[in-house]
């Protein structure tokens, strides 16, 4: 609000003069009563009229500049606080991201800002308007008739300390309602993220079940909150009414005792309904605000979150980097029982090939993650050309990153799209050559488009196979100091895997490379291998020195290659080749 404190101020005066204007009908009420009817004046009709006239255009005027002033400064508030939210959000840690459902944190950015147009908009323009008024004519009423007005006080006193209770009531139900829609949203974009799986198995009826419970949570919470507005407002109803019978039995009597004259009294009704109305319609803006402040308390925890570059300022700028990566006794834990990385050291030299093996959970990826910087060791240090990476600036650091991860995401877009979102001004030779190298240029070529094919969302359009090929490129063309290979060749066939192999022999020339693999065919060029198991280091060195240890990675290399002979191996391959 204090950010747009001038739009504020200027919607506030236009307001007030909105509502100065409002009393002037009441106002000519009394005079042509009493003076051009009861006394005959006609020359006052005219003045009344215009006045009548002039303050009806001020109040659709007023009424316009205000809908355009404060409206369209609302919806810039809305879109200022979701820049805010995505910036926050996109900045976080990565554990941020294995708690909280895409769709969930979709729901935070969009909805949930909607809000402030009530405190920023209209809405609390007409709340501050609302109070003005109903100031303004309780003050012509006191001087009309104060014995009346002191009754209607307190009327409007007890109505107003049950509208407090209302808010203070409903904000934790809108609270939770967003909150359950934020869930409802998440469930329906996992569903949707993975159609195909749920088709598969049949599970229509299940997610249906999922969805149908959360829209249910939702449908009566929102009831609680409709129960809840809809009594303000038949509380405010009654008030009129009560009112409305107040000035029936103690006007008429003013009237025939002489307190008041007719004029008087019509415009003491009609301040009255000016008062009232905009009360009633403080109740409905007031359950707006309520349902703004639930929004801002969610905003406000999601951006209570600490980023991951929230001490950026403080580190050293990144200008150049070599390649030189050493973990010094790393100990990484997700919580206090369960222990990933336990006292792991290794170092990798510049352009040097690490390849990592062992059985699923044995911290292959948590230990890649913390040189990528997803993850920080919670004691040791991870150190890049002997600077330890918790003091370099983390968006510097990544220029010098190329991933190709087990998932191999794609943004819905063109091939080329994709291949150049690692290096935005690249060119189409250059595209075409890092294609050619992860050999994808071929199945490209064979697309009506080409490289502007769009793969849809996900990828959807394209094969496994042509979704890891298009991320290698990806990755190739970044032109990495430090490049990271997470399953980079499992979802290929073994001719695509044996022409990508040679690109990544030449890939990793001056490059530092890590590599993780179940195929351990793949990286037996590797300048060291490390087998993990339970969070450790069991086992480092050569394939071949590996191999003739005879220990756990001569154990899961004969299953593996025993399993690959019986299915398309030559049963005459050298095991040390």
């Amino acid at each position: 609000m204090w950010s747009y404190r001038r739009t504020l101020v200027i919607g506030f005066i236009l307001m007030v003069i909105n509502r100065l204007s409002g009393f002037v009908l009441p106002g000519t009420s009394k005079w042509l009563i009493d003076e051009v009817i009861g006394n005959n004046q006609m020359d006052l009709l005219l003045p009344l009229a215009l006045m009548a006239v002039g303050a009806t255009i001020i109040q659709a005027g007023t009424s316009y500049l205000l809908s355009n002033v404060i409206g369209i400064a609302a919806q810039k508030a809305i879109m200022e606080m979701r820049q805010r939210i995505h910036e926050h959000v996109i900045h976080l840690p990565a554990r941020f991201f294995e708690r909280h459902k895409s769709g969930e944190l979709i729901s935070r950015v969009m909805s949930d800002a909607e809000g402030i147009r009530n405190l920023t908009g209209t809405g609390i323009v007409m709340l501050v308007g609302g109070v003005v008024t109903a100031i303004l004519a309780l003050v012509i009423l006191f001087v009309l008739y104060w014995q009346l007005t002191l009754i209607i006080c307190v009327i409007l006193a007890t109505f107003g300390g049950f509208m407090a209770y209302a808010f203070r009531a409903l904000r934790p139900i809108f609270r939770e309602r967003q909150k359950i829609r934020s869930e409802v949203t998440g469930t329906l974009g996992e569903t949707l993220g993975g159609i195909w799986l749920v088709k598969a198995y049949g599970a229509e009826n299940r997610e249906q079940g999922k969805f149908n419970d959360g829209v249910v949570r939702l449908f009566r919470l929102i009831s609680k909150t409709i129960r809840g507005t809809s009594g303000t407002v038949a509380l405010g109803t009654v008030l009129v009414g009560g009112i409305g019978a107040l000035m029936i039995i103690l006007g008429g009597r003013a009237i025939t005792e002489g307190v008041l004259t007719l004029g008087d009294f019509v415009m003491y009704l009609f301040v009255v309904g000016v008062m009232v109305a905009p009360i009633i319609q403080m109740a409905m803006v007031g359950t707006q605000v309520s349902e703004a402040f639930a929004g801002l308390d969610r905003i406000h925890d999601l951006m209570a979150e600490i980023r991951e570059d929230e001490d950026d300022d403080q580190r050293k700028a990144v200008k150049e980097i070599c390649g030189d990566v050493v973990l010094e006794d790393v100990h990484f834990r997700y919580d206090e029982t369960v222990p990933v990385i336990q006292g792991v050291s290794l170092h990798a030299s510049k352009g040097t090939t690490t390849a990592l093996v062992g059985p699923s959970g044995s911290g292959k990826s948590t230990l890649i993650s913390m040189v990528m910087g997803f993850n920080q060791p919670q004691q040791g240090r991870v150190l890049i050309d002997g600077r330890d990476l918790a003091t370099l600036k983390l968006s510097d650091y990544r220029r010098y990153l190329g991933v190709v991860m087990q998932e191999n995401f794609l943004f819905d877009g063109t091939i080329a799209d994709n291949i150049g979102y690692a290096k935005p001004d690249s060119s189409r030779s250059e595209i075409e050559t890092a294609s050619r190298i992860a050999n994808a240029h071929g199945f490209i070529q064979h697309f009506p488009d080409a490289y502007d094919t769009v793969v849809g969302e996900r990828g959807v359009k394209l094969s496994g196979g042509q979704r890891q090929r298009i991320s290698i490129a990806r990755a190739i063309l970044a032109n990495s100091r430090i490049l990271v290979l997470d399953e980079a060749t499992s979802n290929l066939d073994t001719e695509s895997e044996a022409l990508i192999q040679e690109g990544f022999k030449n890939l990793r020339e001056g490059r530092t490379t890590f590599v993780i693999a179940h195929r351990l065919s793949t990286i037996r060029s590797a300048d060291q291998i490390l087998v993990l198991e339970g969070g450790r280091i069991i086992e480092q060195g050569s394939h071949a020195a590996l191999y003739h240890m005879g220990g756990r990675y001569r154990e899961l290399y004969d299953q593996q290659h025993s399993y690959e002979k019986d299915l398309y191996v030559n049963p005459g391959e050298d095991p040390l080749r």
